[in-house]
């Protein structure tokens, strides 16, 4: 049955309904906010009572595709099971009261906690220091970059250009263009991997740093990455290690051991912490000793049987997160650590390879796979053979999503045309994976035999299919009334259109 569209709060308000009753500001606010500032009417809130608002919200919620109610194959992303556990352990008194900025002798759990989760991160990625306070894989990117470009700063050399494989992530590129660098791109090879050749002529004494994921986003491991590190370091640059896919090398190869001297990692892909609007994200950095001068301030030190923050760090980039990182977060990744030991962590990379490999051998007949040989915890799948052309990617997508799953990321890397990058992570059943094979079987045999029939999917859900691109070239990102007069009227007259703006939906990015 295809659900009711739940209208806006903003629609539903009844002029009859008390308005909200918002608790004291419990400040005189005349003597905090001039009187230029304050405003000339009371806001134009909604006006619902308490359980209108409750099954407002509710319906919402049941609108939404979340791990905890669907199977969440999203490359790149390692959208797996949150233990709640670990949301247990966030929520402690002694960890959800505190106020970021209380003085140190009153937190000395939280700056332990800190100091403990850097030390296994340490251990874990191969590095000798740690920052927690990037809040998020793309922020720990461009925190790594700072870092190396402050390094050959203070040595006073010159190193414009980053190189970046031309299968990597776009937040690779994106942060280095946002740390003033010039982007060089790296070819792949015929087997998916990074052309060593074509690296060794990009390389130069302009080169900063070379940014690697791996496994790269094909899910492929680069198997030259020691010649590649010795290569990077013989021009004097640095290697940016990608973290995003370490969930298929946590606990049994490191970072820092294939010569990598910067490693972002992400809590939220990795170590089991809310990912997107679950969130926040945190994505800490870890570093070899040369770099370690330069990390954000403040540091968290042990001393003296106690622990301490350190701002007298000199050659720091400066502080690069608000309060000292997304704390909760540092709570849940660091009782999964506990909870997993050495061991388990390796058996939960051993086990994401496993049902990639899985899932890989069990679509062969549905889908092209363009790279032969084992993938690591994910694969990239192509759908432009599929009912000989006459259906893409996205359909193949809409139609796991009318089915209860959520969709693989779509169209990445772009190198692979129509592509599906599947990751299945580490905790979804056998059963799972198999419900996920007999749903694609069933898609690719509709697109066979009725293609109009697949591009007209999902039907089933509150938004069916969007016009892509009026909705990236003219998203509508909020609602206005539609008013014939006053201040709303005025601007819904000035808008491009000329008429009033009415809530549109636009389609979120893929990984």
């Amino acid at each position: 049955m295809k659900h009711a569209p739940e209208p806006l709060s903003f629609e539903k308000s009844r002029s009859g309904v008390a308005p909200p009753r918002l608790p004291e500001a419990g400040v005189p606010s005349r003597a905090t906010v001039p009187d230029h500032h304050r405003r000339r009417r009371a806001p134009e809130l909604p006006r619902l009572s308490e359980p209108e608002l409750l099954r407002h919200y509710s319906r919402l919620a049941a609108l939404n595709f979340s791990i905890s109610e669907h199977f969440y194959p999203l490359g790149s992303c390692t959208m797996k099971y949150n233990p709640v556990a670990n949301e247990e352990a966030a929520r402690l008194p002694g960890f959800a009261q505190l106020h970021p900025y209380q003085e140190e002798a009153s937190i000395q759990g939280a700056l332990e906690l800190m100091w403990r989760l850097e030390q296994a991160l340490c251990a874990i990625v191969g590095v000798d220091r740690v920052t927690l306070q990037p809040a998020a894989g793309a922020h720990g990117e461009w925190t790594a970059l700072r870092m190396i470009q402050a390094f050959f700063e203070s040595r006073g050399e010159e190193r414009p250009e980053v190189i970046v494989p031309d299968s990597a992530h776009g937040t690779n590129p994106a942060s280095a263009a946002m740390c003033g660098f010039s982007v060089v791109q790296v070819r792949s090879g015929a087997d998916g991997r990074v052309d060593v050749a074509d690296l060794h002529s990009k390389l130069s004494a302009r080169t900063a740093a070379l940014m690697l994921t791996n496994p790269n986003t094909l899910g492929l491991f680069e198997k030259e990455i020691l010649a590649m590190a010795a290569a990077v370091h013989a021009v004097g640059a640095k290697l940016y290690y990608d973290g995003a896919n370490l969930n298929a090398l946590m606990g049994i190869c490191r970072p820092g051991d294939m010569g990598f001297d910067a490693v972002h990692l992400n809590l939220h892909k990795t170590f089991t912490t809310p990912h997107g609007g679950g969130g926040p994200g945190a994505g800490p950095v870890g570093v070899k000793v040369d770099l370690a001068p330069f990390l954000p301030r403040p540091t968290v030190e042990a001393e003296g049987g106690g622990y301490r923050f350190d701002f007298d760090r000199p050659l720091s980039i400066g502080r690069v997160r608000s309060f000292y990182g997304n704390f909760g977060m540092l709570v849940r990744a660091y009782a999964y650590i506990l909870a997993m030991g050495s061991d388990g962590l390796a058996q939960a990379s051993q086990d994401a390879v496993l049902a990639a490999n899985y899932l890989r051998k069990r679509v062969e007949h549905l889908l092209h796979l363009p790279y032969a040989g084992y993938c690591m915890h994910e694969f990239v799948a192509s759908a432009g053979r599929v009912a000989d052309g006459r259906v893409r990617a996205l359909d193949i997508a809409k139609g796991l999503l009318e089915r209860g799953i959520h969709a693989p990321t779509v169209y990445f890397p772009l190198i692979v045309p129509e592509a599906l990058m599947i990751e299945p992570t580490e905790t979804e059943s056998k059963a799972t994976l198999d419900t996920f094979v007999e749903t694609l079987v069933e898609i690719v045999e509709l697109a066979n035999s009725d293609p109009a029939a697949l591009r007209g999917e999902p039907r089933s859900l509150p938004i069916s299919r969007l016009d892509e691109v009026a909705a990236a070239r003219q998203p509508v990102l909020r609602w206005s009334p539609t008013l014939d007069s006053g201040e709303n009227a005025a601007a819904d007259r000035s808008s491009p259109q000329g008429a009033p703006r009415q809530p549109q939906a636009v389609p979120a990015p893929t990984a």
